[in-house]
């Protein structure tokens, strides 16, 4: 899932301090499986503003609304009919809520209320890991099943570095060295030896340095 955090409210309400009638976005996606941007943080959001505004003596009506998601059509145009009565949007998705929101209503401003960190899941209550770097074209069946792109911090693809000490990465010794890792459960398993096969570098054609990517399903364009 993609894990956010949300913005400090002295940012927030920096962003929209010329806007007196404001309507908080939230979404049942992701967000809100990191209690980040469901209902319940919607509702926190709107109240924090409200109370900011009322101790500096600021007029301002601060409305609410949860989305199935931000991330599809469908449920964006829920707002059709209300949207336009606010002088500005929090949205508190993932990036591409604030991003479709624009998009779809071009004349309304639109402002981030979290900051997204990345792609990851739940190893414990209350924390997130990264697993995935969304590069396109996933190759973790060499590595045990692991991805050494997200989980190395140098993304390398042909084993440790000079810096992996006692299963941890030099940059900071609460950082699992991922290859340590991969070695470790490759030899376990007696498949050591593939990580000396010969692979071909990997295509990073499918990775975002080949710029904005879309895809396709053919069967489900209508």
């Amino acid at each position: 899932m993609i894990v956010a955090q949300p913005k400090p409210i002295k940012e927030v309400l920096d962003m929209v301090k010329d806007f007196n009638k404001i309507l908080v976005v939230g979404c049942k996606g992701c967000v809100t499986v990191c209690n980040v941007g469901g209902a319940k943080e919607v509702g926190i959001l709107a109240a924090s503003l409200r109370i900011a505004r009322k101790r500096s003596a600021q007029e301002i009506q601060v409305d609410e609304h949860t989305l199935e998601r931000q991330c599809d059509p469908e449920y964006i145009e829920e707002l059709k009919d209300i949207i336009g009565d606010y002088d500005a949007v929090i949205s508190i998705a993932c990036g591409v809520g604030p991003q479709f929101l624009s998009e779809r209503y071009p004349n309304v401003r639109v402002f981030p209320g979290v900051n997204t960190q990345f792609m990851g899941g739940a190893v414990e209550h209350g924390v997130w890991s990264e697993r995935c770097a969304g590069c396109g074209t996933c190759v973790v069946h060499y590595f045990g099943g692991l991805c050494p792109i997200a989980r190395c911090s140098k993304s390398l693809l042909n084993g440790p570095c000079g810096g992996s000490s006692h299963g941890k990465c030099e940059i900071s010794k609460d950082v699992e060295c991922i290859w340590d890792t991969i070695v470790r459960k490759m030899t376990e398993q007696g498949r050591l030896n593939e990580l000396l096969e010969f692979r071909p570098p990997k295509s990073w054609t499918t990775a975002r340095d080949g710029g904005p990517r879309k895809m396709i399903r053919e069967e489900l364009v209508k």
